[in-house]
């Protein structure tokens, strides 16, 4: 007896479970940096529109390049469209209006990326000043919170679910040796906390909440200090296994696996790509 074989696949594990057709997404800290190549990885999956929003009121050249590229994959399963819109995290009021203008354009909201985000200046912890302490605050963890509102708020709305993620650090867990940043190393660990938060409160509406937390990764962020002392890119890269620092292209997978449906049982979890320094 012979058997008949089942004709290949239409989908595959791949094309199916990872795709991210026809969805909408918003991404706080998007005009560079991990935000702008998780918006690249989200197009490149087959989003209909992915939404930048960032303080400056332009967007940077970089920001550009990446929509002139994303305006090629149209009609290769999304429509290769990112948008940018000028706006501070900080202000809630404006986040929602945000979250209400990308609802009201696109009919869906499905995905949410709070990726913006400040490293404050390095100052002895028993000097910080209050008031530069509540700036880090309120971009990093309101701005946070209020970006996730923006976005959740749509989910609802529009009843389909979707998958938020919150921007996070290796400074959640461990801190900085040498680096008098208790600001940052505060702010990152309370994202931990929200997310779980979050991710309890939505999963019953079918939202997923979980957070990335990203080593030392070769983006703006440490910038300054490598401008001033290059040595650092040796010091960090010795803090993980790897011996290097991360690009940023090495966050787009961990993006877009938790903003599809192959994560979809992935829900108030945190996401280490940090070379292992956590092993550490």
């Amino acid at each position: 007896m012979t058997y008949a074989l089942p004709a290949p696949p239409t989908s595959t594990l791949l094309t199916q479970d990872f795709a991210l057709i026809d969805r909408v997404a918003l991404i706080s800290g998007g005009n560079s940096g991990l935000g702008l190549e998780s918006a690249l990885a989200m197009a490149e999956a087959g989003a209909r529109a992915v939404y930048c929003v960032d303080l400056p009121e332009h967007p940077s050249a970089e920001w550009q390049k990446v929509r002139d590229y994303a305006a090629k994959l149209k009609g290769k399963g999304g429509e290769g469209r990112l948008e940018y819109v000028s706006a501070d995290v900080r202000n809630q009021d404006k986040m929602w209006q945000v979250g209400e203008m990308i609802g009201d354009k696109e009919g869906r909201m499905d995905i949410c990326l709070a990726g913006a985000g400040v490293l404050g200046d390095a100052v002895d912890c028993l000097e910080y000043p209050g008031r530069e302490f509540q700036r880090i605050m309120e971009t990093n963890v309101h701005g946070v919170l209020w970006t996730a509102q923006a976005a959740g708020q749509q989910m609802r709305r529009f009843k389909n679910g979707g998958s938020i993620i919150l921007m996070a650090s290796i400074a959640a867990h461990v801190a900085f040796k040498g680096h008098a940043v208790a600001q940052y190393h505060t702010s990152k660990a309370a994202v931990l906390q929200l997310a779980r938060s979050l991710a309890c409160e939505l999963a019953p509406e079918g939202i997923r909440v979980n957070s990335v937390s990203p080593g030392f990764m070769l983006t703006r962020f440490p910038k300054p200090y490598l401008d001033v002392q290059p040595e650092y890119e040796h010091i960090w890269s010795s803090m993980n296994p790897m011996k290097r620092m991360g690009k940023p292209h090495e966050i787009r997978g961990v993006m877009v696996w938790l903003a599809s449906d192959a994560s979809s049982f992935c829900n108030g979890s945190d996401i280490l790509v940090d070379g292992g320094h956590h092993a550490w």
